[in-house]
């Protein structure tokens, strides 16, 4: 990991406002993770932990021509040690992050990167990306949450279209299927969602913790106890909903004025 200073590190972390970005940078091998970047991820992502001014990530690839191509097929062996990680191979996929994340994609989105962009919260990409799981086509399997995440955010039915066949898609497409949340124009991914992630930063932020954490934990229980999850949070964050209905009631944010996000 870096502070943005080691230009030939596999991955930069650095603060933008109120952003931890974290940019895998291995441009040669298409942003391809091998064991020595997966714990440079590991490592990046507990920064932003116990960052407490850093309020969303964001995490992208460098050059624009790949967001990640996956794990790297021709390090295989770097991943010996990692496929019972608990933090999971690709670096931090098998843990839950405390705050918003956000995937800012540009190029191509494939195998174990489409697996880190299903991590994040939200997700971004430029036209003209490529999403998938072409590693089908090889017989390498998703081992970083890509068959649990990828039905909770499109439908089973859809994910099994892009998992059993490993299918490339292009950016409208998973639009179309909420796979993205946004397509932007090229090179402008980065710019959105760091706009994003200060926007969320803006918010209340532990009635937003709060909800983000009700939504997360909550899918797939049986509403009944989803419900009690969510009202769990209430007492501790009621006061902060009376001040903010009084400041509503005072004409603030009228008009979805002060939405940032």
């Amino acid at each position: 990991m870096s502070d943005g200073s080691e230009s030939t590190a596999p991955v930069r972390y650095e603060r933008i406002g109120s952003a931890a970005l974290i940019t895998i940078d291995r441009q040669h091998r298409r942003n391809a993770v091998d064991g020595p970047t997966a714990q440079a991820l590991h490592e990046a992502y507990l920064c932003f932990e116990e960052d407490d001014e850093a309020r969303a990530l964001v995490l992208t690839g460098a050059g624009g021509v790949a967001f990640c191509a996956g794990a790297d097929l021709k390090a295989t062996h770097t991943f010996a040690d990692r496929l019972s990680n608990p933090e999971g191979p690709m670096g931090f996929t098998r843990l839950t992050a405390s705050k918003p994340t956000i995937a800012a994609i540009s190029g191509f989105c494939l195998a174990g990167g489409l697996e880190l962009a299903l991590w994040c919260d939200l997700r971004i990409a430029t036209e003209g990306s490529a999403l998938g799981y072409p590693e089908r086509r090889w017989g390498v399997p998703l081992i970083d949450g890509g068959t649990q995440r990828l039905p909770r955010i499109v439908g089973l039915g859809r994910a099994l279209d892009l998992i059993l066949t490993g299918r490339m898609i292009a950016a409208e497409e998973a639009l179309a299927m909420g796979l993205l949340n946004e397509v932007v124009a090229p090179g402008a991914h980065l710019e959105r969602a760091l706009a994003l992630a200060e926007g969320l930063a803006h918010f209340p932020q532990r009635t937003m913790l709060a909800d983000r954490r009700a939504a997360i934990e909550g899918f797939g229980m049986p509403l009944e106890r989803g419900l009690a999850l969510e009202a769990e949070a209430g007492p501790e964050v009621f006061e902060d909903g009376v001040r903010g209905a009084a400041r509503f009631a005072a004409g603030e944010g009228r008009g979805g004025a002060g939405a940032g996000a």
